[in-house]
């Protein structure tokens, strides 16, 4: 059987770029050779994957692998005849090699095994390229979260997949509804396929602005939205990044975090042409969202001031541009007193804090006088404390 199938891996066509990968590269020195050395290199590089599971392992790889179909899905062309016959052949083979079990190899004495299971390789997979605007394709299947870094090679820069992005769901929020919504409607309008609004998300720090755009790209995640942070010295880059997702089927929020800018930044110019439109026509599968401490993103120097009145009238107008060209602004304002002891008491409740509601509330307040102000970020970081410590004593009794 095992010269059968590597004669068949051979002609592969659709899947060929698979024997890159170094494990399933030892899979197939396997077939071949069928001896002890190639069944324990093969072994010790799926263990260094961490893991035992060959079908879970091969399985993702099949996944993850651009290739013709991906393109042509991505195109929404039509995939001739002989290129889906050859993926079904192929597909069938790669299911039967990810149910080969250590027995199929008969190796004498002590051998380290790996495990396996069924799985129904080319149902999922077709079903998977007949929906690849929410499941993605290569990287984008398998991570939420990149972040945009500049490199010599073209075009230019790479998206960093972030393996463990922040978890924060909806839940986790309290408070902010109204602003929530309004960014959340927008988001929906982006996932159905239309033109969203670029959102500035400005106002007083601490209050969740950053934590309402990670909570909305995880919440989103299973139906198509992907998330690319980037930061101010990135921004020179979205011209190219724009041109690279136009054709992705998937949608993506491009998330800058806590943006200003000095007068004369180059940046600034760089992200003023984008949002305008005179340098890159953005698609509708992409949208930006920055979030900002000051409403009005440039910040006015003192020499800015002097002059006559020209310069000063001048120089507003251009501080005042930039966050004119977000179509949609939403404001976060510090918690009055109420709302942010909701915030402390919903937090408490999340974290199952047992301390008397007074006597939270008061620390509540001590605190947030030592944090400079009442905020969502104070009241998150008063609880957590509180609640190590019950632990602890917890622990201590």
């Amino acid at each position: 059987m095992s010269l059968k199938i590597i004669s068949d891996v051979q002609a592969f066509t659709v899947f060929k770029e698979l024997e890159k990968d170094k494990v399933i590269q030892n899979f197939y020195r396997l077939l071949r050779k069928e001896d002890l050395e190639s069944y324990a290199t093969f072994v010790s590089s799926l263990y260094e994957q961490n893991t035992d599971n060959w079908t879970r392992y091969l399985v993702s790889k099949v996944l993850s692998l651009e290739n013709c179909l991906v393109s042509m899905a991505c195109s929404q062309k039509s995939i001739p005849y002989s290129i889906r016959e050859a993926a079904s052949f192929e597909l069938d083979i790669l299911e039967e090699m990810s149910r080969m079990e250590p027995e199929a190899f008969k190796m004498k004495g002590f051998k380290a095994n790996w495990s396996v299971e069924s799985i129904d390789l080319k149902t999922i997979y077709l079903e998977r390229l007949e929906h690849i605007d929410q499941f993605g394709f290569g990287e984008y299947a398998r991570f939420m979260t990149f972040r945009l870094e500049e490199t010599e090679e073209k075009p230019g820069f790479y998206l960093k997949p972030v393996a463990y992005p922040d978890p924060i769901t909806f839940k986790d929020l309290i408070g902010y509804d109204l602003q929530r919504q309004q960014v959340i409607a927008n988001t929906e309008i982006l996932l159905h396929g239309n033109m969203a609004s670029n959102v500035l998300l400005y106002g007083d720090a601490g209050t969740g602005k950053s934590a309402t755009v990670k909570a909305i790209a995880n919440e989103y995640a299973s139906k198509g939205l992907r998330l690319i942070e980037l930061g101010k010295k990135e921004l020179h880059l979205l011209p190219k990044l724009l041109d690279v997702l136009a054709l992705n089927p998937l949608k993506f929020i491009l998330f800058i975090d806590d943006l200003s800018f000095q007068e004369n930044d180059d940046d600034f110019s760089a992200l003023k042409a984008v949002l305008e439109g005179s340098v890159s026509v953005r698609s509708n599968n992409t949208v930006i969202y920055a979030t900002s401490n000051r409403r009005h993103i440039v910040r006015e120097t003192f020499q800015s001031r002097q002059g006559d009145e020209i310069h000063r009238n001048d120089t507003m107008q251009e501080t005042i541009s930039l966050s004119e060209r977000f179509g949609m602004k939403v404001y976060y304002e510090k918690p009055k007193k109420d709302l942010y002891l909701d915030i402390v008491y919903g937090l408490a409740d999340q974290y199952g804090l047992t301390m008397d509601r007074e006597v939270l509330a008061l620390k509540a307040e001590q605190f947030a006088l030592r944090k400079a102000g009442r905020s969502a970020r104070a009241a998150r970081q008063l609880v957590e404390q509180l609640s190590a410590l019950e632990e602890k004593e917890d622990v201590t009794c």
